[in-house]
């Protein structure tokens, strides 16, 4: 099991740096994005213009975040699965600004008895460590409580 995930997800690193190498920040069309990434998890509006998710996520360690200008063109293609990004998260965050961040989970656990839920991604740490970050909300509020990254046991051998 493990080596059939560790194969998709260097598959995926394979397709993707191609796929970036295709685009061009201030170049590349809306149209250029779609055609070399498909069509995006989900699509919002930001302060920036339109940002296209493509997640990767549970088999991959990486999710990028493409932001499309007013103008049409790609401004940003950004991997938003880093320690930047995860020390951004503070108690209080809202699971929809969090999703919008780091983009879909690899997993979403629900602990009814304790009245939280456990969102988890896979990512690796530099240089070649991998991990999961974990936020655990407020299952009511869907704030987080607390985060924190941890090294990706599921990908030890047994």
């Amino acid at each position: 099991m493990a080596g059939g995930l560790l194969g998709a997800a260097l598959s995926l690193l394979g397709c993707d740096s191609r796929r970036i190498e295709k685009l061009e920040e201030g170049v590349s069309t809306e149209a250029d994005v779609r055609k070399t990434f498909g069509e995006p998890e989900a699509v919002w509006d930001s302060s920036a213009g339109r940002v296209f998710e493509y997640n990767r996520q549970p088999a991959g360690q990486k999710n990028y975040m493409i932001t499309i200008g007013p103008d049409g063109k790609m401004a940003a293609l950004r991997q938003v699965l880093t320690p930047a990004n995860f020390a951004k998260v503070q108690p209080g965050m809202g699971a929809e600004d969090l999703r919008k961040m780091l983009g879909k989970p690899a997993s979403r656990t629900p602990y009814p008895l304790k009245n939280e839920l456990e969102w988890e991604w896979r990512w690796v740490q530099p240089p070649n460590s991998p991990m999961v970050f974990t936020a655990v909300f407020d299952s009511s509020q869907l704030r987080v409580l607390r985060s924190g990254s941890s090294p990706d046991r599921s990908t030890e051998a047994p």
